[in-house]
């Protein structure tokens, strides 16, 4: 097969080319076609590209809209504490914490606590600060995707762990946020072996208004101290409405098809073109892993295994199928620190991670990032479960 993929370097990018016709467009299309007939076989034609625009809209007004309220919120608070110093202490006191865990400034710290307090997009309105920006070198930046989603939705979803009638309910949702923790620290060294060879480890990050911002200076509003601070939210919060924006793609296609691939027909029993309806692949594929993955994580019942697939995609939904089992009593104090770990770490990462890398403008790391976290993920259930044996 002939190939053609010259570098064609302009004054600022580099294009890729290839030959107009060739044996990958052929490849795409027999794929592209192969995959929705199958789809379409199972759950009708008609009734697969209804549930598609369905799935999306709900996508879109439930979980799209809730990250861009999420994103303006945390965008405020964000860029209060950029105007007003907070970021540069929070980086003085903790980069003796974050560099050694992570290699990465102490101000990434404020990006774990957003997220945790929110979901995975909300560290992207920091990243977007000058006075955030400063501390990274271009290595570190696409590492905060992953550092971000590894403890998106945390609080939401280690209360609501602890909340389920389980015995050990709330020693196990600790021990799961400190599996997480594990996870992040596997899932962001691992993203850094990469960049560090794509990026070297010299450049600094470039701020958005001025070239440089001087050592150990930050950048102010001008005017008195109330009018910064209004200024600051104001400005913050309008970062966070181009997150949000920014996101909306990413979420939509991808989280899709993750749906689809992971759900069933729902309560109806049939399918029908309504919302989140899907061929249920992903579980069974879960099934024939099992005999890997059950020992890996301790659960109790064979069906646990759908809550980290389904996390993949949605943590809100992998709380939805856990309540479920926990009516079921099948669910036990191992398996709430595993679940708690793996949802926190993942909290639908396909679903967010390529329009969080989008947004950070280094789309080029992208495979690396998912690949990164997909294992720390994994890392986080595996350590919830040692630590679960330890002191449970």
């Amino acid at each position: 097969m002939e190939r053609v993929n010259e570098q064609v370097e302009s004054e600022s990018t580099k294009i890729a080319l290839k030959k107009e016709i060739g044996i990958e467009s052929i490849i795409f299309m027999i794929c592209f076609f192969a995959f929705f007939i199958w789809v379409g076989s199972i759950m009708g034609g008609t009734n697969m590209i209804k549930t598609m625009m369905a799935t999306a809209f709900d996508l879109l007004i439930n979980v799209c809209l809730y990250l861009m309220a999420v994103a303006v919120i945390a965008g405020g608070i964000s860029g209060v504490f950029s105007e007003f110093g907070v970021v540069a202490l929070i980086n003085k006191v903790l980069s003796f914490i974050m560099k050694p865990l992570y290699d990465l400034p102490g101000a990434s710290s404020l990006g774990m606590l957003n997220c945790f307090m929110s979901d995975n997009p909300a560290i992207l309105t920091l990243a977007h600060d000058d006075n955030f920006r400063q501390y990274f070198k271009k290595y570190q930046l696409p590492a905060l995707t992953n550092l971000g989603t590894a403890f998106g939705m945390g609080l939401i979803i280690s209360t609501t762990m602890m909340s389920f009638p389980v015995e050990g309910a709330i020693k196990a949702a600790f021990i799961g946020v400190l599996g997480a923790t594990v996870g992040s620290v596997i899932s962001v060294r691992l993203m850094i072996r990469k960049t560090k060879k794509y990026y070297g480890t010299t450049e600094m990050v470039k701020t958005n208004h001025i070239d440089k911002i001087p050592k150990g200076m930050r950048r102010v509003r001008e005017g008195s101290a109330g009018s910064r601070f209004i200024l600051a939210l104001l400005d913050g919060g309008k970062i966070g409405v181009d997150m949000g924006m920014s996101i909306i793609p990413g979420v939509l296609l991808i989280c899709t098809m993750v749906i689809i691939l992971t759900n069933g027909t729902g309560a109806s029993g049939v399918y029908d073109g309504t919302a989140n309806q899907g061929i249920g692949v992903l579980p069974l594929l879960g099934e024939k892993l099992q005999f890997i993955l059950t020992p890996l994580f301790g659960f109790k019942s064979p069906d646990a295994i759908a809550v980290p697939i389904t996390a993949l995609g949605s943590s809100g939904a992998a709380i939805g199928m856990i309540a479920k089992m926990v009516q079921s009593n099948k669910v036990s104090g191992n398996d709430i620190a595993v679940f708690t770990a793996i949802c926190m770490c993942w909290s639908g990462y396909l679903s967010t991670h390529i329009a969080m890398m989008d947004a950070l403008e280094t789309k080029e790391m992208t495979g690396n990032a998912i690949l990164s976290h997909t294992i720390g993920g994994l890392g986080a259930g595996i350590a919830a479960h040692l630590i679960w044996m330890i002191v449970g």
